[in-house]
């Protein structure tokens, strides 16, 4: 399985986000990474479904699948808000879901693939009884709130041994995404570690290079 990047829009420059999600999908990319936060379960506020929708034809026309990662408590409230927004992905924390086998089941009634994240001190016990029934593993390598964080080095042993067990439950239909701290300098180790999908924000929309150069230095440190 080829690595997919999955482009943050919480870095980019949200005064011209059509034209900046246009050269993402200029460059290949097929992921669009959407940040949900409700200023409770972290600590910050974002965006809600109104920009997914207003991205949602955008999305269409270049092929791309919007990737929305809900950092927000009782998710299940606004789940079918995000669908009919036009989700393609939507991805909840284990650590806000008492009945996550609902949830994830409520999420594929609407016709989207179910991703479930842990934060970096939430361990992978997680995902033993649920394993079987997502589509994504989402990892958290930094905690989460904010963009432009260091990468948790822990991550690296979370992330292999997650592969691992995959291996074991001879499971090669659930990806693993990894969100936070992701950069030309370690993405190489991380993608050894053993992920799929790297969701990337600071480290593509920035002003020390266009959208374009970074994504492509990214791409020249993935072995």
């Amino acid at each position: 399985m080829s690595v997919k990047i999955s482009p943050s829009i919480l870095t980019a420059d949200f005064t011209r986000l059509g034209e900046q999600v246009k050269e993402i999908a200029d460059q290949g990319i097929r992921y669009l990474h959407i940040d949900v936060m409700d200023g409770r379960f972290v600590p910050n506020l974002t965006i809600g479904p109104l920009i997914v929708s207003a991205l949602k034809p955008l999305a269409k026309q270049m092929g791309l699948i919007l990737d929305v990662h809900l950092m927000i408590e009782q998710p299940e409230h606004l789940i079918p808000a995000f669908a009919n927004a036009g989700a393609n992905i939507i991805t909840v924390h284990a650590e806000t879901c008492p009945h996550l086998n609902r949830t994830i089941e409520q999420i594929h009634d609407l016709n989207c693939q179910a991703g479930v994240a842990v934060n970096p001190a939430t361990p992978l016990v997680f995902y033993e009884n649920i394993i079987q029934d997502i589509d994504v593993a989402l990892i958290m390598s930094v905690n989460p709130g904010f963009g432009g964080q260091k990468f948790i080095q822990g991550s690296l042993y979370k992330i292999t041994a997650m592969r691992a067990l995959l291996e074991e439950k001879n499971n090669h239909h659930v990806k693993i995404e990894v969100d936070g701290g992701i950069k030309a300098t370690n993405v190489g180790e991380i993608v050894k570690a053993g992920a799929d999908i790297l969701v990337i924000g600071s480290a593509i929309f920035n002003k020390l290079g266009s959208v374009s150069d970074n994504i492509n230095e990214i791409r020249r440190n993935i072995s």
